[in-house]
């Protein structure tokens, strides 16, 4: 005989108090033929609570909570200055700092008294204003990335994405990371598709541009290379607020229309390949009718933004320098992005610093250059210099054996008298 299941009817101390809306609310529900089940979930409330009111028909006149969960008016204006403040948004906290100030409210009578305010934040947060620039007055940019099959392996691939805020023509670079040098090398590579330079770049707060972010002053301060970068560019640099990346609306959609059509879970030969790709992607993205100007990108680039952009730096400072410190594996190689460039043998153990430019990678031991190679772009790769392995192998000529006993120093006649000697000499 299988368990039989009874459904017991809480206690009458059990029943939570129910406020007279609510219950009201029960009523209707039923009239209308909904179940306890239904009644309790869109009430947000529990199956017992509600057989306990519709059985009993106990629709209270009033209720009033006990004194030990209420808040007086001082203890919610106390409440929504800790929600806005140290609890940094977060109601359970509110309500163990209110607990340690002496106020016995339950978590829930918190919540209540902070969801305005809540609401009121997450609709500010939300909230997108169209924030349209003049030609050549600013370009956005921002990093994404996607995991994309690349010679059979999956890579994670980081895209950086420009957009000029007019236009909308858009621009989009792949790197193997997302480091400074690499938002440097993305921006230039905008630049230069663009033929020029608008005044300001705004970004978000990525952690590799800035460096500090006061929320009570609203100011921030940008890394020094950024701001060496942008003051050689002739651009002003300009970051979003914190939590507002929809202030930046225009290269975040750029970022998802890459992902989605650009990459699309497309597959790639080579890393080559997959930049070839992007080439030809951007100039069909110049072409199609963007969905708020209501004409090309390009068209509206030829019109009236590329005269508004200012020319490129005849001599501007090298884009991408960064040294890094590597300790040498065992079979002579340095890795930098997944990429391994090899060394001589005798570094093996070694730490070495690593010079990444544009095009070449220098090799640094104790201030001394011991080896340079092209930059390369291939996730996974090897970069063998031959010369690195001098010595770790034995050439053929060092070990096939002698053809005759000469070359050991003694002529065969040597070895004949000794036989004939019966082994004396």
């Amino acid at each position: 005989m299988g368990d039989r299941v009874v459904d017991v009817a809480p206690r009458q101390d059990e029943v939570p108090m129910i406020e007279r809306d609510v219950v009201q609310a029960m009523s209707v529900l039923r009239a209308q033929g909904r179940g306890y089940k239904h009644i309790a979930r869109v009430l947000g409330i529990a199956r017992n609570t509600v057989r306990h009111y519709l059985r009993d028909g106990a629709v209270p006149e009033t209720q009033v909570r006990p004194t030990t969960r209420a808040l007086d008016d001082a203890a919610q204006a106390r409440a929504v200055a800790l929600f806005e403040s140290t609890a940094e948004g977060n109601a359970v906290v509110v309500h163990q700092l209110l607990r340690d100030e002496g106020h016995e409210a339950s978590t829930r009578t918190v919540q209540r008294t902070v969801q305005g305010t809540r609401q009121a934040r997450r609709a500010e947060q939300l909230a997108t204003v169209r924030f349209e620039t003049p030609p050549g007055r600013q370009m956005q940019i921002d990093f994404g990335q996607k995991l994309v099959r690349i010679a059979g392996q999956m890579v994670k691939v980081f895209f950086l994405t420009a957009v000029l805020g007019y236009s909308r023509r858009l621009f989009v670079k792949a790197f193997l990371a997302e480091r400074h040098d690499d938002w440097r090398e993305g921006v230039v590579g905008a630049f230069e598709r663009f033929g020029g330079v608008p005044l300001e770049v705004l970004g978000d707060n990525a952690s590799v541009l800035v460096s500090k972010h006061d929320r009570v002053n609203d100011t921030l301060v940008f890394y020094p290379a950024w701001v060496a970068f942008c003051r050689d560019w002739g651009v002003t640099p300009r970051a979003c607020a914190p939590y507002r990346a929809r202030t930046k609306g225009k290269t975040e959609s750029g970022v998802k229309y890459v992902k989605r059509n650009a990459i699309a879970g497309r597959a790639f030969d080579s890393f080559a390949a997959l930049e070839a790709h992007l080439e030809a992607w951007m100039d069909l993205a110049d072409e199609r009718v963007h969905g708020t100007t209501h004409e090309t990108p390009r068209a509206r680039f030829e019109r009236e933004e590329r005269a508004a952009l200012r020319p490129l730096p005849a001599r501007p400072l090298p884009v991408r320098e960064r040294r890094i410190t590597r300790k040498v594996a065992n079979d002579a190689f340095v890795d930098v992005d997944t990429i391994r460039y090899s060394v001589p043998l005798a570094l093996i153990r070694l730490s070495v610093e690593v010079l990444v430019g544009s095009e070449r990678v220098q090799i640094y031991r104790g201030g001394e250059l011991v080896a340079e190679h092209a930059r390369c772009h291939e996730p996974h790769t090897k970069v063998l210099e031959p010369s690195h392995r001098a010595g770790l192998w034995r050439s053929r000529t060092e070990t096939t054996a002698p053809s005759n006993l000469a070359s050991f120093g003694r002529d065969l006649s040597a070895y004949e008298d000794v036989i004939r000697a019966g082994g004396t000499r």
